[in-house]
């Protein structure tokens, strides 16, 4: 059997471009939706993790615990709206009648939108979703995950590093998750190769709990704002 002639490589270059043009127009879209609904939310603070944490973990019962006890102080609890550490998160907030807001992502025949979120937003591209997770909270918290929980930390550490964005507190809770990784950065990125500056891995700042992560977040906010009162 004679196998099919290969495309051309400009012919698929052509065909790639050409459908992009149109999906500018749903990535405009995705954006003014996502800034707008944003907006109308209050202070927020996004708690990331991983979405294979199961209930009853340590990891997704501190997540509640967070959740809770920011929702208490009037804090709107974002998460990328799925199951795992983001459910627990909704979860907790969603206990103590507060602002539970999911972030979703459209994947095809699966549903990912946990039950806890009292208002939500589907998105199509994970880089929309991406900059709507972290253009308007007042910290970012990190409980345990897999890469896609880490690719989330490196960006926002990223852009704090090269002050593309103010240099809002990034919290890692779980020392036995969390310390190797800082460990690893600061002998292998910054004393032995010199990829990063002293001092740059004080960007991340490890707890080991819930109790201790809302003490440290509110501490940071209370230095630069006043949070209004919960309704």
């Amino acid at each position: 059997m004679t196998p099919s002639p290969k495309p051309q490589c400009n012919n698929i270059l052509t065909e790639l471009l050409s459908d992009a043009t149109w999906r500018i127009f749903r990535i405009m879209a995705e954006f003014v939706d996502g800034f707008q609904f944003l907006s109308e939310q209050g202070p927020s603070i996004t708690i990331f993790g991983s979405a294979r944490t199961p209930e009853g973990h340590r990891s997704y019962e501190e997540a509640r615990r967070l959740g809770a006890l920011l929702a208490k102080e009037g804090v709107t609890i974002v998460t990328g709206g799925g199951p795992g550490i983001m459910e627990a998160a909704n979860r907790g907030a969603f206990d103590e009648n507060g602002h539970s807001i999911g972030l979703n992502i459209e994947l095809p025949f699966e549903q990912r939108a946990n039950k806890y979120i009292t208002k939500g937003i589907g998105f199509h591209y994970f880089f929309s979703r991406k900059v709507m997770l972290s253009i308007s909270s007042l910290a970012y918290v990190y409980f345990p995950g897999g890469f896609g929980t880490l690719d989330e930390l490196f960006e926002i550490v990223t852009l704090i590093q090269t002050k593309k964005m103010s240099p809002l507190p990034v919290v890692l809770v779980g020392r036995d998750f969390w310390e190797p990784l800082k460990d690893w950065i600061v002998e292998n990125m910054q004393k032995k190769h010199k990829y990063i500056s002293q001092g740059d891995e004080n960007l991340l700042h490890i707890v080991d709990s819930a109790d201790e992560a809302y003490r440290y977040v509110m501490d940071k906010i209370s230095m630069v704002c006043e949070l209004p009162s919960k309704k």
